[in-house]
């Protein structure tokens, strides 16, 4: 399977989020999940310029499957520098496959307050629902859903390039 290359698919969300930004009354915040979605919001951020700081959420206290993996090593505080309520948001992940991170990271934000709309932008779509969840803005899905033993994993070089692999689990 031949990984889709990063940098497009940047360049096309970018354009996407900028037709919708112009639509709304106010400039929306951003928020990326660690790790990936953080790197992937940091890219969408600068390139939009939006005037609020990036927020970047933590799920690991929120996933519902914590009690049986415990804390990731590398958990990271997350960070919301802006009033979440009454906020327009657009939620940042790499990949979205079952749906499981995407809701705990909502589960996050909510207690941080009641935004007035949370949208999601992710690079892949790979399949493999588990639960209702779709991304407002999502330049690739892939023809098929990688079975759940193969993993999509994002990788920043030290140059801060960003790139696709696939591995088993």
């Amino acid at each position: 399977m031949k990984m889709p290359e990063v940098e497009p698919l940047l360049a096309s969300m970018t354009r996407a989020l900028q037709e919708k930004i112009r639509t709304l009354p106010k400039a929306p915040a951003m928020v990326g999940i660690h790790t990936g979605g953080a790197w992937v919001a940091q890219a969408l951020h600068t390139a939009l310029g939006l005037p609020q700081p990036l927020g970047l959420l933590d799920i690991s206290f929120y996933r519902d499957d914590f009690e049986g993996k415990g804390l990731h090593p590398r958990a990271k505080p997350s960070s919301l520098p802006f009033a979440v309520d009454d906020q327009h948001i657009i939620l940042v992940d790499e990949v979205v496959m079952t749906g499981r991170t995407i809701r705990a990271a909502l589960n996050e934000l909510f207690d941080y307050g009641r935004p007035a709309q949370v949208e999601l932008a992710v690079l892949v779509d790979r399949g493999g629902r588990e639960l209702p969840i779709a991304a407002t803005y999502c330049p690739h899905v892939l023809p098929q859903p990688l079975p759940g033993s193969r993993s999509l994993d994002l990788a920043r070089d030290a140059q801060g390039q960003l790139s696709f692999s696939l591995s088993e689990k």
